[in-house]
């Protein structure tokens, strides 16, 4: 199905970059995107002791803090090198 949308203009540009970076298309990152959410709207319900996220006051979803180590850029880095991002 088509449809039309506004979409600031800088994620536009950041969106389309990106894709171009993951050599996909805007609509699969879209689809994609959409997806996700869906999904995680769909996992409120699910048992929060499995849940690795929680939906914070803005309604975006961010993952819970495991135990106390502590996420640092550098491990940020290394997963985003071993995933060729």
């Amino acid at each position: 199905m088509k449809t039309t949308m506004d979409i600031d203009d800088e994620l536009l540009i950041a969106a389309k970059a990106a894709a171009a970076r993951r050599r996909t298309t805007l609509k699969a990152m879209v689809e994609h995107a959409l997806r996700r959410e869906i999904q995680t709207v769909g996992r409120k319900g699910m048992n929060e002791s499995k849940a690795c996220f929680e939906v914070g006051a803005n309604g975006l979803p961010r993952l819970k803090q495991r135990g106390n180590e502590k996420v640092t850029s550098e491990m940020v880095y290394k997963l985003m090198d071993e995933e060729g991002i």
